[in-house]
């Protein structure tokens, strides 16, 4: 019986241990990401998942699309899960020179 209770415990820290590891940071990045999405409206620019750079015209919260800008007259809808970040000049510059360029790996590690 001391040996089922001592496998118990052990078997409950490791779900408690995955659970706050894995399963707790992925909530929270969701929860964050959809706030994110939430606070989109047109004339925001954005960079999708596949790495498309474009702006806002519309979105429709039912459907859980938007419709993004991504030439003159070239407009493609995409889900509004694939709408991962802000584009930020500066920023999408800094983080494509880290690696080759020493001086860019410290200002990312400072604007971290």
């Amino acid at each position: 019986m001391p040996e089922f209770v001592a496998f118990s415990v052990v078997i409950l820290l490791l779900l408690g241990g995955y659970w706050s590891l894995v399963v707790f940071p992925k909530q929270r990045a969701f929860k964050k990401h959809n706030e994110y999405v939430r606070l989109l409206g047109p004339g925001d620019e954005v960079i999708t998942f596949g790495g498309i750079i474009g702006t806002i015209t519309s979105m429709d919260a039912d459907s859980g699309t938007a419709s993004v800008k991504i030439a003159e007259g070239v407009e493609v809808k995409v889900l509004t899960a694939a709408l991962t970040r802000p584009y930020v000049p500066e920023e999408v510059g800094l983080h494509a020179r880290v690696g080759i360029d020493p001086a860019a790996e410290k200002e990312a590690q400072r604007s971290a």
